[in-house]
């Protein structure tokens, strides 16, 4: 997996770049059928290890999807570290801030 290119895109675009599954696939796995849990998991692990998140956490295996690639160390990609650690904190029960996500519910789906 060579996410070189990926990582180059999204600095150009001043740390956020939108990027569709199926162009994600093609530098991750270029001779597989489709997008597996698994092989979702291991990109996002991959894209870790390059100081990017992407936002859904969870990537969908649809290759029609789209997806943010934020930059960990901007000032975006602080905030939405933050605000997965809330939104983790919830589904343990313990948020700190209970109304939030009532305020801003496709957020929590998006974080976890």
């Amino acid at each position: 997996m060579d996410f070189t290119i990926i990582k180059h895109a999204v600095e150009v675009d001043h740390g956020i770049k939108r990027l569709s599954m199926h162009f994600i696939k093609r530098y991750a796995a270029p001779d597989r059928a489709r997008l597996s849990s698994e092989l979702c998991a291991e990109i996002s692990r991959k894209l870790g290890e390059l100081g990017l998140i992407t936002l859904p956490q969870t990537l969908p295996t649809s290759e029609n999807e789209y997806v943010w690639v934020i930059q960990k160390d901007s000032e975006l990609g602080e905030v939405v570290s933050v605000a997965a650690a809330v939104a983790h904190l919830d589904a343990l029960n313990m948020n700190p801030i209970p109304h939030l996500f009532v305020n801003y519910p496709t957020a929590k789906g998006n974080l976890s």
